[in-house]
């Protein structure tokens, strides 16, 4: 049977409705809308629930009104897919189906004292690794269900009166565009709460006490691939309309890069990036930092697949700070351009720490530094290392996930909107010493999400079988042109860039055993070479502004 498939990609700074054909899965319509971020503080990030479901039905409806010019209508689309932010996390009232308070980003890092609290408790950041892969981090569901437990009234008094509902967005989604009928996530999604134990793929009892939330709270837990209901939302131009597929954004792009088979690896470049390496049927645990989660699992009785996974923070948002907060940047589209003016990064190492590292550091207490400066350095060079710092992270992970996997990586697969910087995917293929294969659809979630919604038991649109079944994706290839003594001389400075950025905040109780006088006696120095500083910055742009 032929059929349309369609996809709400739901990501941190957009929502997208696109349509494919099958089997060929061929994008016919698509819809694009930025999404609104709420940062009441430096920090933390949140968006607004009740945005996001009228964003995707404002996508949808005109991704549909694009079907008759292909030939199709809204009753050719079968089903319907679902790929989102993952870690983020929606709390609501089951009766009246409001939210009860903004979403919380996965980025957001408010839940550092929430941390510190749970490690006060268990010592040990790495103490549910072994059930969940994952560390005790800001990063998680959990712990942003506990701050707004801890921290919303009318959340507590929700759940004291049993009618708080809490999930990643696939579930805020998945309940919206159900009328409250069905509360339910993916396996994907799951492995990204710190509470879904990864061998038995159900909620942990242990992990559900120490965190205090009550299991009733959560959805139910399932294959990436099988029907879940119909949509039943009178708002929704979805209604009717099946659902079939739920995965997590960057799990969506490792299945939409095809990289189906144990050592194949993506990154995803975005405001931050995504590193993912498949490692088959057996999940890998990681001593060096990189989280263990659930690849995909297509269908209720297929076996589940594994990645472990590397996230940089700031990748493509380090270009955004220097244009919108260091003017240095005309425009974020011409930082290929800016970088290009110089041949190289003059010797100089940006580390773009700006609340922390991710893997394999995990370090929350770093802090950005540009090293390296000299009175020849130029803004140009400044933004090239700002390309630079982005190929470094992924190096970073990689040199992690080639020790961890026990695969060889002889390949990177990219995609993302910022893959489309030809001299960022150069770099990094001069950085990591092999070829970086960027795919010509800048974008694969959306492509891995409906091969799960079209794969579906009973649906009869086609059977994903990754072993024999592939979707052609046209590539880009860039290849390395640096010697390998040149790569460790590189990576060695970048190594003792990080070691320079690690350890800058320092922790309140430790601030108080300083003396007064001595903590006084450093400020007029640090006024001096702050002030000094941005007078430098300040004086480079104006002196080469007409040079770029």
């Amino acid at each position: 049977m032929t059929g349309l498939v369609g996809v709400i990609d739901e990501g941190t700074k957009t929502i997208s409705f696109s349509i494919y054909t099958t089997p060929d899965f061929k994008e016919i319509a698509a819809h694009r809308v930025e999404l609104f971020l709420i940062s009441p503080k430096d920090g933390w990030y949140e968006q607004d629930p009740r945005g996001i479901m009228s964003s995707i039905n404002k996508c949808a409806e005109e991704a549909i009104k694009m079907l008759p010019e292909q030939g199709f209508s809204a009753g050719d689309i079968a089903t319907v897919g679902i790929t989102n932010q993952r870690e983020t996390t929606i709390v609501w009232d089951a009766v009246t189906g409001k939210p009860l308070y903004n979403a919380l980003l996965w980025k957001d890092i408010r839940t550092s004292t929430t941390v510190e609290q749970i490690l006060a408790k268990v010592q040990d950041p790495n103490h549910f690794r072994s059930s969940t892969g994952l560390p005790i981090s800001t990063y998680f569901s959990a712990l942003k269900i506990v701050w707004l437990k801890d921290n919303v009234p009318e959340v507590r008094l929700a759940i004291e009166e049993g009618r708080c509902k809490a999930g990643t967005v696939d579930s805020w989604i998945v309940w919206n565009l159900t009328n409250g009928a069905i509360h339910i996530t993916d396996v994907t999604n799951a492995s990204r709460t710190l509470l879904m134990n990864l061998e038995t793929q159900s909620w942990d009892p242990v992990l559900l006490e120490t965190f205090g939330i009550p299991e009733e709270m959560l959805p139910s837990i399932h294959s990436c691939s099988e029907v879940f209901g119909k949509i039943t939302s009178e708002r929704s131009p979805l209604r009717g309309m099946t659902l079939s597929g739920i995965i997590g954004n960057q799990q969506a792009s490792l299945l939409g890069q095809m990289c189906v088979k144990p050592g194949q690896t993506k990154n995803t470049y975005r405001s931050g990036c995504f590193l993912l390496c498949n490692t088959g049927k057996k999940p890998v645990f990681s001593s060096h930092g990189l989280l263990t989660t659930v690849a995909y699992k297509l269908g209720p009785k297929a076996p589940t697949i594994y990645a472990i996974e590397g996230a940089v923070l700031v990748a493509g948002h380090a270009l955004s700070w220097l244009h919108s907060k260091m003017r240095i940047l005309p425009d974020l589209k011409d930082a290929e351009e800016v970088a290009l003016a110089v041949p190289t990064s003059g010797d100089l190492y940006f580390v773009p720490a700006f609340t922390g590292l991710y893997a394999p550091y995990w370090q929350p207490n770093a802090r950005g530094i540009i090293i390296g400066l000299t009175q020849f350095t130029r803004k140009n060079h400044i933004v090239r290392a700002a390309l630079e710092s982005i190929c470094f992270q992924t190096r970073d992970i990689l040199e992690c996930m080639r020790q961890e996997s026990g695969y060889e990586i002889r390949k990177l697969h990219a995609d993302g909107k910022l893959s489309a910087n030809n001299l960022l995917m150069q770099i990094q293929a001069d950085t990591i010493g092999m070829p970086v294969f960027r795919s010509q659809s800048k974008d694969l979630t959306a492509l891995g999400a409906a091969m799960c919604a079209a794969n579906a038991d009973g649906l009869n649109l086609c059977r994903f079988d990754p072993e024999k079944y592939y979707v052609q994706v046209q590539y880009d290839t860039f290849q390395a042109t640096t010697k390998e003594a040149e790569r460790k001389v590189r990576y060695r400075k970048w190594r003792r860039a990080v070691d320079r950025s690690l350890g800058w905040v320092i922790n309140q109780t430790k601030m108080h055993s300083v003396e007064d006088d001595q903590v006084l006696s450093f400020l007029p120095m640090a006024i001096y070479f702050i002030s000094g500083f941005a007078m430098l910055v300040h004086s480079i742009s104006r002196s080469h502004s007409n040079r770029i």
